[in-house]
């Protein structure tokens, strides 16, 4: 019996959600489990063709890819001029800038 493609969307979907709550559940105790689940799921999106959420793509660092755990494999910081939060990745160094609109 073949599964209609827009099924298999909707079942990709709903384990990319679960993985990524369960990745960073993990990530305090467990953080090369909360990595390999990231990439799993970022490997689900690609396969099936899903649009990852905003936030969702945050979490992975432009320059090396990675899953960027706040306060673990990230360091986090208030910028004044401009304002901005300044996120940088541990594992390659690479700074994002996201900047406050007031």
């Amino acid at each position: 019996m073949k599964i209609n493609r827009s099924k298999l969307k909707i079942l990709a979907r709903e384990r990319v959600e679960i993985l990524l709550i369960n990745a960073i559940e993990t990530a305090k105790d467990n953080v090369e489990l909360a990595k390999r689940q990231a990439t799993i799921m970022k490997q689900i999106c690609l396969k099936y063709n899903l649009r990852r959420p905003y936030d969702t793509k945050q979490l992975f660092c432009k320059e090396c890819k990675k899953f960027i755990i706040p306060g673990v494999s990230s360091r986090i910081r208030l910028g004044y001029k401009p304002k901005a939060i300044k996120i940088t990745c541990i594992e390659c160094g690479h700074i994002y800038r996201k900047i406050i609109n007031l």
